[in-house]
């Protein structure tokens, strides 16, 4: 388990977009929990709505009886998801969500076949980890799961990187067909993919890559499982789910992180035919409790509320572009890619693409200096990672990008 910074924090309190931490510095926090604040700390209508329900006294009940805000959160999930008679399942994380989707499709298919994504992340359970595609994240070689591996986005490095957007979407159709026909016996259950690697790095394929290879599994009735813990809710700017970029609708889709502002939330949400796939008792004893779901459903009510995701379009906008025009060309910037808010920086040894470590570090260690923090990521942990919460001002993006122009080039001069 590690610890960010050379002098670890502890965040003790926080407000807006900002924390405090026991050494008794503000900062403006450009990572969220993990892109898991999502509206941001101290929010008074998600703070009074688990405080309605503490003050019942009913914490936890399960779900072997009704739990109104867990219908009512469904509900809105359902209608918003795009999934045409969909079905909900709470789970607790992202990577429960994912194992649950996982159970739903193979039991669908009939099959334990998986196609999944190289540079992927899903979580850290036994078959979470045994699609995640992602070495760094990848604690055992066993597996209960065949899963074939397709080539990422990346169009930094790699061996798709090198087409324009169209010939990547065409090559990387033409990989799945050869993978179906030499890696798989034929059956596969399902496709999951994140439309923006999270973990990964913020890497993304071009626009409609998804919709491409939808077309292939359908030929067959291969499931397509999109994973938006971390590009839902409106995160990406242009669009309210990331698969939306893509011209497809999933048969299942996981989520997690923003839904609950802090509180552990997730779920599955998919078609009824797939959801239904699962013929014993099941249920998960603390997903969807009422007091995740009370903050599930004051949470997504503030984001439609407050058009979020617009926010996150307008102000994103100014992050990267600022990024772009102030250091895009500096040396140990390899790519500043992203969208909405959800923005990274990859940064590479001067005039290459051999990721720099050391070089991420010093920017990492100075924007601390400066009052921000960010995240660390991608397959060689070379890329900041930024997730602010989606209430983030332009005042304060433009006081971010500052503090991070300020530590490219002071990292950059070292």
């Amino acid at each position: 388990m590690p610890l960010y910074y050379a002098e670890p924090l502890e965040i003790v309190s926080g407000s807006g977009r900002r924390v405090t931490c026991s050494d008794g510095r503000t900062y403006l926090d450009f990572f969220g929990g993990v892109l898991t604040t999502m509206v941001g700390y101290a929010i008074p209508e998600i703070t009074q709505a688990v405080e309605r329900q503490l003050r019942t006294g009913v914490a936890h009940t399960s779900t072997l009886y009704l739990i109104r805000a867990q219908v009512e959160l469904a509900e809105k999930i359902a209608r918003l998801s795009g999934i045409p008679d969909a079905r909900v399942f709470f789970t607790n994380s992202g990577t429960e969500a994912n194992e649950a989707a996982l159970l739903m499709a193979t039991n669908h298919r009939r099959s334990n076949q998986i196609l999944a994504v190289r540079n992927s992340y899903h979580g850290r359970s036994y078959a979470a980890m045994g699609i995640t595609g992602h070495r760094g994240w990848s604690a055992s070689s066993l597996n209960p799961l065949q899963v074939s591996w397709l080539h990422s986005g990346d169009r930094l490095r790699g061996l798709l990187s090198r087409l324009g957007d169209d010939e990547q979407v065409d090559a990387a159709v033409d990989d799945l067909r050869e993978v179906l026909a030499t890696q798989t016996a034929g059956d596969v259950a399902a496709l999951i993919a994140e439309p923006v690697q999270g973990v990964g790095g913020f890497v993304a394929g071009p626009d409609g890559l998804l919709g491409a290879l939808k077309k292939v599994l359908d030929e067959t009735g291969i499931l397509l499982i999109s994973d938006e813990v971390q590009t839902g809710w409106g995160r990406t700017g242009d669009h309210f789910w990331g698969y939306q970029a893509h011209g497809v609708v999933p048969d299942l889709l996981t989520f997690a992180k923003g839904i609950g502002n802090g509180f552990a939330l997730a779920g599955v949400v998919g078609r009824a035919d797939v959801i239904n796939q699962v013929p014993a008792t099941s249920f998960s004893t603390f997903g969807g409790n009422p007091i995740s779901t009370a903050a599930g459903n004051a949470t997504l009510d503030y984001v439609l509320d407050h058009d979020l995701q617009a926010n996150a379009a307008r102000v994103g906008a100014i992050l990267r572009d600022g990024l772009t025009e102030a250091v895009g060309d500096n040396p140990i910037v390899g790519e500043i890619r992203g969208r909405g808010l959800m923005l990274a920086i990859e940064l590479v040894q001067p005039g290459t693409t051999v990721p720099d470590v050391p070089a991420t570090l010093r920017v990492f260690e100075e924007c601390r200096k400066g009052g921000l923090l960010v995240g660390k990521g991608g397959l060689y942990n070379n890329v900041l990672r930024m997730g602010p919460p989606l209430t983030l001002t332009e005042d304060e993006a433009r006081e971010a990008l500052e503090i991070l122009v300020n530590a490219i080039r002071e990292a950059s001069a070292a």
